[in-house]
């Protein structure tokens, strides 16, 4: 057994959030980053909407946790439909408000659009050669352990990575998975190829099922049916669902750190309860929690 003690000095864990869509959102959203900020984040990333749809969200709500927390925000920045030069304004924004790690992403279209015909980008790595052009921004990326649904092998996910490492990029997080080992059967087949950053796992914890099982169809993410059986009957039992959702979560990050697994990503979704609930678990202590 580890002791949570060692635990707490040796995991590093970082926080997905997205930015409200109304007003009513804005109270609870900060409710949920002051929740998490004294477990010590590496770093919390705050996303787009599909098609850049909530951008100038995102940039207002980064700037404003970078002045008024003690936090360390990365921005998503996806350049789909976009042109060269509101990407390199974005950048120079954000750089000279101190932001300085991007999360560099491809994105996905808007639905009912027409292809991205005014776009001067096809791909992330089209983003992350502009941006380290730019400023020597921190490059995180994108990484599929199950492999992305526009990929035709895992060997160009490898082959993606790679170009986008050459390109710049220092790190890279996993889309969700629930089979523990499709993400370190992904490290392995990293390691052989000689790509060496850190990738890091992204852990969603299950709150509404169905809308976990749409989306990880959607993203080519497998749902064991063990894992299915568990939410049975609990559709209008949310309580019963945090619990079997930290019980699971755990059990994946438990598997993880046997393996020497020491940093998470927690896609919160704008719920810190599990999150907290699970880094207490693993050990991670607040300075208050320690008095």
């Amino acid at each position: 057994m580890i002791s949570n003690t060692t635990l707490s000095k040796n995991i590093n864990v970082s926080f997905e959030f997205f930015p409200p869509k109304n007003k009513e959102s804005i109270e609870s959203l900060w409710a949920n980053i002051k929740r998490l900020e004294p477990l010590d984040p590496k770093f919390i990333s705050v996303t787009y909407g599909a098609g850049g749809s909530t951008r100038n969200n995102t940039h207002s709500l980064v700037k404003e946790i970078k002045q008024k927390t003690s936090l360390t925000p990365a921005a998503h920045l996806t350049c789909i439909g976009t042109s060269k030069a509101e990407i390199e304004s974005i950048a120079e924004d954000y750089w000279n408000s101190g932001i300085k790690h991007i999360v560099a992403l491809r994105g996905d279209e808007r639905e009912n659009k027409t292809k991205n015909k005014f776009s001067d980008f096809t791909y992330a790595t089209d983003l992350i050669k502009v941006l380290k052009k730019k400023f020597d921004f921190e490059i995180t990326v994108s990484a599929y352990p199950e492999m992305h649904p526009d990929s035709s092998s895992i060997n160009q996910e490898y082959d993606i990575l790679k170009k986008k490492i050459d390109l710049g990029a220092s790190k890279a997080i996993t889309q969700f998975f629930f089979d523990v080992n499709s993400y370190l059967d992904f490290i392995d087949g990293a390691v052989k190829r000689g790509i060496n950053i850190p990738i890091i796992p992204g852990i969603l914890p299950v709150t509404n099922c169905k809308r976990t099982m749409e989306f990880a169809k959607k993203m080519n993410c497998k749902m064991p049916k063990s894992l299915l059986d568990m939410f049975v009957g609990l559709d209008s039992d949310p309580q019963t669902r945090k619990l079997v959702a930290t019980t699971i979560v755990y059990e994946q990050c438990r598997k993880l750190l046997d393996r020497k697994v020491k940093d998470f990503h927690f896609y919160t979704l704008n719920r810190a309860d599990l999150s907290f609930a699970i880094c207490h678990i693993l050990g991670i202590r607040t300075l208050k929690d320690e008095n």
